[in-house]
């Protein structure tokens, strides 16, 4: 087994040759690319940065969508024993600039127009960097700066020159060197460096592979950030390592149409893109005409209950067998057509998935595999199989790594994926690795079975006034599952009740509020209506039934707008940033608390 990255790639490309291992949209359609022709564009890749010079040790910032030519470069930048530092292309011109000083990069490789100008704009400020290659359009005309094709050119032509060192940097990589630098994404402060080796990255792959069946016939559809450790590994490194080919959807809006194009067998998501699909399947449902609604609603109940007996690996009575055929052959076919056909199952990560949203999928026939893990561990502690599957858990741990709970509930781990440390932060490491347990951050717990649970972050929990700890995702998750509702956030601390802010499905909540005779111009005089207000308030309730009273939230705030990136409300990865959306809503949540602790209501205030 090859110990690091690029031996991994150079003996999978000698194996597969001429098979595909990308396909990229171009000129309107799908075309394949070949391991050979991506081992040929590494390797003029790898003689250029030579030429610049990059040496081992040294940084190359990625600042790219998914794209193949990204791959390329990652692999290029290992091969010379340089450590790749991928960035965010959403990030501002502020958050590069912190990570560009950070890290002081020699080189920068970088997408469209659009990321060129974010890195001219502060490049007088960075003196470490060397050179600028651009995929897309010519260059500037600086000397400093040149196009991928020109770079793989003058690459090809140092080959005869450089053919030597760039074996000699091959043949020197060891599986404990560094390979990368990424910058946690700063939801709880200033992002720091995460330095991974290549040791890191293969045990977590090969430890995946022995759960998750990933086979070299497979296509993965890519659309997660690569420059997030999840899509990294399990959608680059782990397809590397099966021989499977990955296809890059064009943009997050494509991903409906670029499925039915290219009909992948395995995908990645976050639990913000499985809720969209849930969304979207149950607004088709309530547009459907009545008699195929009462399909669909038997077809459902038929779905549960075979999932009921497939996840407890019970046989299916003969009644319920044939149910579920015909359930299958008249409703669900339809659904998992819309998903390309072919696909074996999901893969969760990033935030928990509701329970509500992987049971549903389940019963249509679309496994969703939900694991968990982080940055620093680069990433997978645990995940689902498709034959040992916990809807609500994470899964057990994956082979090689070791999980335990600390008194107070937090989740340690150790073993050959936890990260060597923060880059420039030896202090910061000390406080998250003791004995070489990491401290995850998250609190849960393990069951009988060895499936693990998240509860939520340590730093998220709520404690009321009243001394009780409330955990905001359990609850945020559970607002989600309701079809009028699109995001939600919760919070509480040291408050004595729970409040939330509610993001509705606009465009179901205009429909609703039209069918009720409700006239409104706009999304803030839509959700600022009384009988609005009344309806989301009592679709909130009836999801709290059956929670204790501490736990729920006993005011929400309707908002007309979605958290965003841009605003600076989420990751990347789409995950809350608590201090950011506290500090904007500021005034809505204090409307909130005023007044005496309520039975349950809507906030009668302005909005943002």
């Amino acid at each position: 087994m090859p110990d690091t990255i690029p031996a991994l790639f150079f003996e999978q490309a000698a194996r597969y040759g001429r098979r595909t291992l990308a396909w990229a949209k171009r000129d309107g359609r799908y075309q394949p690319i070949t391991w050979e022709q991506t081992r040929e564009a590494v390797r003029a890749l790898s003689m250029f940065l030579l030429h610049v010079p990059v040496n081992r040790g040294d940084r190359v910032v990625i600042l790219s969508e998914n794209l193949p030519e990204w791959g390329v470069a990652d692999l290029a930048i290992q091969s010379i024993g340089a450590w790749t530092v991928p960035i965010y292309p959403s990030l501002t011109e502020g958050d590069l600039l912190t990570i560009l000083r950070d890290c002081e990069s020699v080189a920068c490789i970088a997408s469209t127009h659009e990321q060129a100008q974010k890195l001219r704009a502060i490049r007088s400020q960075i003196p470490s960097i060397r050179r600028l290659i651009l995929l897309e359009g010519p260059a500037s005309g600086s000397p400093e700066e040149l196009s991928w094709g020109d770079a793989l050119r003058q690459g090809g032509e140092l080959t005869p020159r450089l053919q030597e060192l760039f074996e000699h940097r091959l043949a020197q990589l060891r599986p404990d060197d560094t390979m990368t630098l990424i910058y946690t994404s700063g939801t709880t402060g200033e992002p720091k460096g995460v330095m991974l080796s290549h040791r890191n990255f293969l045990s977590n792959a090969a430890s995946c592979l022995k759960v998750i069946p990933i086979h070299a016939d497979d296509l993965h559809l890519s659309f997660l950030p690569l420059s997030h450790v999840f899509e990294r590994m399990a959608g680059w490194y782990l397809m590397l390592q099966a021989g499977a080919s990955v296809a890059y959807a064009e943009s997050m809006d494509t991903i409906p149409h670029n499925m039915l194009e290219v009909h992948p067998t395995i995908m990645l998501g976050v639990p913000r893109f499985f809720e969209k699909l849930y969304g979207r399947i149950q607004e088709g449902l309530a547009a459907a005409p009545p008699h195929k609604q009462r399909l669909a609603r038997w077809a459902m109940a038929v779905g549960q209950r075979a999932g009921r007996a497939r996840l407890a690996h019970q046989p299916m009575p003969p009644g319920l067998r044939l149910s579920y055929a015909v359930a299958n052959r008249l409703a669900f076919k339809k659904l998992q057509q819309r998903l390309g056909g072919r696909l074996r199952f999901f893969v969760s990560g990033s935030a928990p998935l509701s329970k509500t949203i992987g049971e549903f999928f389940y019963s249509i026939g679309v496994t969703i595999l939900e694991g968990y893990g982080l940055t620093e561990t680069s990433p997978v502690i645990a995940v689902n199989r498709p034959e040992a599957l916990k809807f609500g858990s994470v899964g057990q741990p994956i082979e090689g790594v070791d999980v335990r709970i600390a008194e107070d509930g937090e989740i340690l781990t150790r073993g050959p994926h936890v990260m060597q440390g923060y880059y420039r932060k030896p202090e910061a490491t000390r406080a998250a690795i003791t004995d070489d347990w990491f401290q995850t951050g998250d609190i849960g717990h393990v069951d009988e079975a060895g499936f693990l649970f998240i509860t939520d972050r340590k730093k998220d929990l709520i404690k009321t006034a009243g001394g009780k700890f409330v955990a905001p995702q359990k609850l945020e998750n559970l607002f989600v599952t309701d079809p009028y509702v699109a995001q939600a956030f919760v919070c509480g601390d040291r408050r004595p009740y729970c409040v939330a802010l509610i993001v509705p499905q606009l465009a179901r909540l205009r429909d609703y509020a039209a069918s009720q005779g409700i006239a409104a111009a706009s999304p803030q005089e839509l959700t600022q209506h009384p009988a609005v207000q009344a309806f989301m308030w009592s679709r909130i309730e009836a999801l709290q039934q059956g929670l204790p009273n501490f736990e729920r939230v006993k005011r929400i705030a309707l908002l007309d707008q979605e958290f965003t990136q841009a605003a600076g409300e989420l990751t990347p990865t789409m995950k809350a940033k608590r201090a950011a959306i506290i500090s904007r809503y500021e005034e809505v949540l204090a409307h909130l608390y005023q007044g005496s602790d309520p039975t349950g209501g809507v906030d009668k205030s302005g909005r943002v």
